[in-house]
């Protein structure tokens, strides 16, 4: 048996709200779930594990009407989902009453419950969301049941809003596989048995990295030896840049390597970029002029303007700014606190004597 294991799909969501591209990657993040769900038929999946949150917000009926069609229309595999934090089941939600495809499970209950698969002798284990935070270890007493066949479970969670996990004590549990949800990024914490399959697309600039699924083989479910692997499947990522100054730096040389950097890394990344070093004191850098050359999200300057602090101690050893110096380097500190105190505080003592 061959199976896609995703989460956390947030269809709905508009990700970098007010830059130029947010429109399209509201789209972008739905054109990847369909193209998901194509290549499951083109590798003829046997099963879809979707770990909550297909809909960043409880979704509508005519939503739900599409995504159903879709599953339908995959004449191999089963697809099994659960309600997440992000699309709860609440009073208004769009899941209440819904009427899936003979070849969907869905979900939705507060308490754990199973659907057998004989045609694979597999269990499949899961809860669904009925409030937006569960701060209950729901999981904590889920055991695989003991009849013979594979047992996996659907899980959603992992915070202490969002239904604390006791990793390890759900993996003693004995299932054969754990497909976790909630965490955007992809990690394995039990090799090949329990492992979070990150956002299918990233939808905030702190989901740094390639996302993608997790595609997985038990080759006998009646002896049941799971192996897994993640697959990269994003269009996007988000991606940081650290760009050292020196005295030298302009706001032209900055354009130049960063537009050096996007073009090696791809122009179709998004980008949050950080400054560090050091910079002539009257310098400033506007980050205006570098979201033209791409999908910037942020930018961050934390250069320190640079003093020769030496210098500065050699002609003012009687005044405030020597003693300030001398009373600074005799604290004891790293090298890089000290030279931020000595900076932030030389700007200071500059600004007082300019009024």
């Amino acid at each position: 048996m061959r199976f896609i294991h995703t989460a956390d799909i947030h269809l709905g969501a508009v990700p970098d709200k007010g830059r130029a591209w947010s429109e399209k990657r509201g789209q972008e993040i739905k054109d990847s779930f369909y193209r998901l769900l194509d290549q499951a038929v083109k590798d003829d999946i046997d099963l879809l594990l979707i770990a909550g949150d297909l809909f960043h917000r409880s979704p509508l009926k005519r939503e739900l009407k599409e995504v159903n069609y879709r599953f339908e229309s995959m004449p191999r595999a089963q697809v099994v989902l659960m309600a997440g934090n992000h699309d709860y089941m609440g009073p208004a939600s769009g899941y209440n009453g819904f009427e899936w495809a003979d070849n969907v499970t869905f979900f939705g209950e507060e308490s754990l419950s199973r659907k057998y698969f004989p045609q694979w002798d597999l269990w499949v284990y899961g809860l669904g969301y009925a409030h937006r935070e569960i701060k209950t270890p729901l999981y904590d007493q889920a055991r695989p049941g003991k009849e013979r066949g594979t047992h996996i479970l659907l899980a959603h969670g992992g915070d202490e809003k969002h239904i604390p996990i006791h990793f390890r004590q759900l993996a003693a549990a004995g299932f054969d596989y754990v497909a976790l949800g909630h965490i955007h990024k992809p990690q394995s914490l039990v090799k090949d048995r329990m492992a979070y399959a990150g956002s299918l697309e990233p939808t905030d600039r702190l989901d740094v990295g390639p996302r993608g699924y997790i595609l997985g083989e038990i080759p006998d479910t009646s002896a049941p030896e799971t192996s897994i692997r993640f697959v990269p499947f994003c269009g996007r990522e988000y991606k940081n840049i650290q760009i050292p100054s020196d005295l030298d730096m302009t706001l032209g040389r900055l354009e130049d390597i960063l537009r050096q950097r996007i073009n090696e890394e791809g122009c179709q990344h998004m980008y949050s970029v950080v400054l560090t070093g050091f910079r002539d004191p009257d310098m400033r850098f506007d980050e205006e002029p570098l979201k033209k050359l791409g999908r910037i999200v942020s930018f961050r300057d934390e250069t320190l303007p640079w003093f020769d602090i030496d210098r500065l101690y050699a002609d003012n050893k009687d005044n405030l700014i020597g003693r300030f110096i001398g009373k600074t380097r005799e604290m004891p500190m790293d090298a890089r606190r000290r030279q931020k105190i000595l900076t932030l505080g030389l700007l200071a003592l500059r600004a007082r004597e300019s009024r």
